[in-house]
C-alpha cells in the first residue's frame, strides 16, 4: 500500500494500476460503515484507491472542522489489512491551491433539506469528489446510503460533467440497536448514544406505518416528529418524506419514496434515512 499526498504523485501512481479501478472517498477516523465501501470497492475492482481529506469548505460557519475525529495511523492500519493499493491523503493547500475558486454548483436537489439547512454544503461536496474524480479517474466510486441526498448529488454530477465514473451506493450499516454507523458518534456519551437511537425508530416507524398502508405523508412526518421531540437530548432540524429521485417533499405516498431526519443529539448532529 502507497501513501501519496499530492495530486501530481496520485495521477502518477494510480493512472497505470489494472483496471477496474475503484476509489472510495473518505473524511478519515474509519469505522465499520466506512470499511464496508472499502470491502466493497476491493471485491467489485482490480484495483483500489482510498482518500482521505477533512474537506474544510463543506463545514459551515460554526461547524466542527477543528474538533472533526482524526486517527491517521489507526486507518492506514485498516486499510492496509484490507488490501488497499493507495492511500490518497492530501492536505487542504494540495487539494486549493492559491488561487482558488471553482466552485460546482449542483443545482435544486442540494437545495433542499441538508442543503437549506447547511447552505453551500452540497457546492463544497461536489466540488472536492469532482477534483477526486478527476485527479484519479476510477471506473467506481462508493458512497454510503446514510448519506442519501449527497449519493444522489454525486450520481447526477457525475453524469452531468461526464466524469466517467459509475457511483456505487452501499447500504447503510447500523450498530445493533438501530444507530447509524458515523464519525460524529465519537462525540456522544453513554446516555446521548442511547437517545440517538430515536433518529431510526422514528424512521422504522414512518416505514412500519406506510407498508402498513398509510399513504398520507403529512401524517408520517407528524408521528416522525413527534417520536423524535419526545426525546429530551434530541432536538430535530427536519423530517422528510419525500420522493426517491428527487427529494421533493410528498403529500401522498404512491411510488418509490424515502424517510429521512436530521436533528442534534448533545454536540453531534447526525443524519439518516430509510426507503420506503
Amino acid at each position: 500500500m502507497r501513501l501519496v499526498t499530492s495530486v501530481e504523485a496520485v495521477r502518477a501512481d494510480v493512472w497505470p494500476l489494472d483496471r477496474p479501478l475503484g476509489l472510495v472517498p473518505t473524511m478519515g477516523f474509519l469505522h465499520d460503515g466506512h470499511m464496508a465501501l472499502v470491502r466493497q470497492a476491493r471485491e467489485d475492482n482490480d484495483s483500489l484507491v482510498v482518500s482521505i481529506f477533512v474537506n474544510p469548505a463543506q463545514f459551515g460557519p460554526g461547524e466542527d472542522f477543528e474538533a472533526y475525529p482524526r486517527d491517521m495511523e489507526s486507518d492506514l492500519s485498516k486499510l492496509r489489512e484490507t488490501g488497499v493499493d493507495v492511500v490518497f491523503a492530501p492536505s487542504v493547500g494540495a487539494m486549493y491551491r492559491d488561487g482558488f475558486e471553482t466552485q460546482v454548483e449542483v443545482g435544486g436537489l442540494g437545495e433542499r433539506l441538508e442543503g437549506k439547512s447547511r447552505p453551500g454544503h452540497f457546492r463544497s461536496v461536489a466540488t472536492v469528489v469532482c477534483k477526486l474524480l478527476s485527479a484519479i479517474r476510477p471506473d467506481r466510486a462508493y458512497f454510503g446510503q446514510k448519506d442519501a441526498q449527497q449519493c444522489l448529488v454525486v450520481k447526477r454530477m457525475a453524469v452531468d460533467l461526464d466524469l466517467g465514473a459509475e457511483i456505487v451506493v452501499v447500504p447503510t450499516v447500523r450498530e445493533a440497536d438501530g444507530l447509524a454507523l458515523s464519525s460524529r458518534n465519537a462525540y456522544l456519551g453513554p446516555e446521548e448514544k442511547r437517545a440517538a437511537t430515536v433518529l431510526y425508530r422514528a424512521l422504522s416507524l414512518a416505514r412500519d406505518l406506510r407498508n402498513g398502508g398509510l399513504t398520507d405523508a403529512g401524517e408520517l412526518r407528524r408521528m416522525m416528529q413527534a417520536l423524535i421531540e419526545s426525546e429530551s437530548h434530541a432536538t430535530l432540524d427536519y423530517v422528510s418524506i419525500s420522493d426517491a429521485a428527487t427529494l421533493e417533499e410528498l403529500t401522498i405516498v404512491e411510488g418509490p419514496a424515502r424517510a429521512l431526519v436530521a436533528a442534534r443529539i448533545g454536540p453531534a448532529r447526525l443524519i439518516d434515512n430509510v426507503a420506503l
